[in-house]
């Protein structure tokens, strides 16, 4: 698979970031795509970005990797609009975040992103197994995150839902290495294994949750934001609502534009280490890092003392820094 001339791909989560990236570099290198996602217009865009790149076919599919019913729709439709009856390529790249606590947060909320985030994947590689196995070279590549090997993103914040899907999906594709090895040899598959990317999973979260976003967020999500920063330590008793608002859109963008990788550095590392037959694929600097350090102590990893380890290597400040209001204030 060291050439995408004329494959098809399948990518899920198509209309921004990592897989909007994914979508251009594969049809900038010949490749067809079919792409889905739960939001049009992001796909419009990211097929227009795409219609510049190259003259590969790409298609797009309204759906929701959590329910399957609309994951073995897609599936007929790629079949359908794109005449075959075989992929080569399938990217189970679709996440969100939500559902970080687990003893006094939402169950519908956890739930929902469980199900995004893992079955998703699981929903992916059952609907699309055939047409990879219909294919004379196929390739699986599963999401995961480096919350796949540290369920944490520091010593104060929970984070269940999201850490457990990533678990899972990192066993899950560590496992089919030897499934494919015996029972579907042509078919290879791979875990990628981000660090913080510049990507919009932030501000698109609470969409797919049905909450408002940041800004038009009503009184009652606001009052229940103030009580998780209280929990955290953080002195926001006295702070205005719209300022929370307004401190909660101003991080979501600052993950986005602040990363370390970028989406597009991100999808081309992936490729990269599909060409290369890599079943194991870490992206970012941040990410090979966290790796290392959890490796040499495990039993670490949810201690400040972990956390102080990377800030000492320079990794993990954005995600961990403490919100300031829009004036500038702790």
């Amino acid at each position: 698979m060291d050439n995408f001339e004329d494959r098809i791909a399948v990518v899920t989560g198509g209309g921004t970031g990592m897989g909007r990236e994914l979508v251009c570099q594969l049809v900038a290198a010949g490749a067809h795509v079919a792409m889905c996602d739960v939001s049009a217009e992001n796909m419009a865009e990211t097929a227009q970005l795409a219609a510049k790149l190259g003259k590969g076919r790409v298609t797009s599919h309204l759906c929701d990797v959590g329910v399957e019913a609309q994951v073995l729709a897609f599936r007929d439709a790629v079949a359908e609009q794109h005449d075959t009856n075989k992929i080569n390529l399938l990217f189970n790249n679709a996440g969100i975040g939500g559902g970080g606590e687990f003893v006094t947060g939402d169950r519908d909320e956890w739930e929902r992103t469980f199900a995004v985030c893992w079955y998703g994947v699981y929903y992916g590689c059952r609907a699309f197994m055939p047409m990879l196995e219909a294919a004379d070279a196929g390739y699986i590549v599963n999401t995961s995150s480096v919350n796949g090997f540290w369920a944490s993103l520091g010593p104060g914040v929970s984070h269940t839902a999201y850490a457990a899907a990533k678990f899972a999906v990192k066993g899950f594709t560590e496992a089919l290495v030897t499934d494919l090895r015996l029972n579907a040899p042509h078919i290879k598959c791979a875990v990628v294994m981000p660090g913080h990317i510049g990507t919009s999973i932030a501000l698109n979260t609470s969409k797919v949750l049905g909450r408002n976003g940041a800004l038009q967020m009503d009184a009652e999500e606001v009052a229940e934001i103030r009580d998780r920063l209280q929990k955290r330590g953080m002195p926001v008793d006295n702070v205005p609502d719209d300022h929370i608002r307004q401190m909660l859109q101003q991080q979501a963008e600052s993950f986005r534009d602040e990363a370390p990788t970028t989406a597009a550095q991100a999808a081309d590392i992936i490729l990269q280490g599909v060409r290369d037959e890599r079943w194991r694929i870490l992206v970012g600097d941040d990410a090979h890092a966290m790796d290392e350090i959890v490796r040499e102590a495990p039993e670490e990893a949810y201690e400040v003392s972990f956390q102080e380890k990377m800030h000492e290597r320079g990794h993990l400040r954005l995600i961990n820094r403490p919100l300031t209001n829009a004036e500038g204030d702790a």
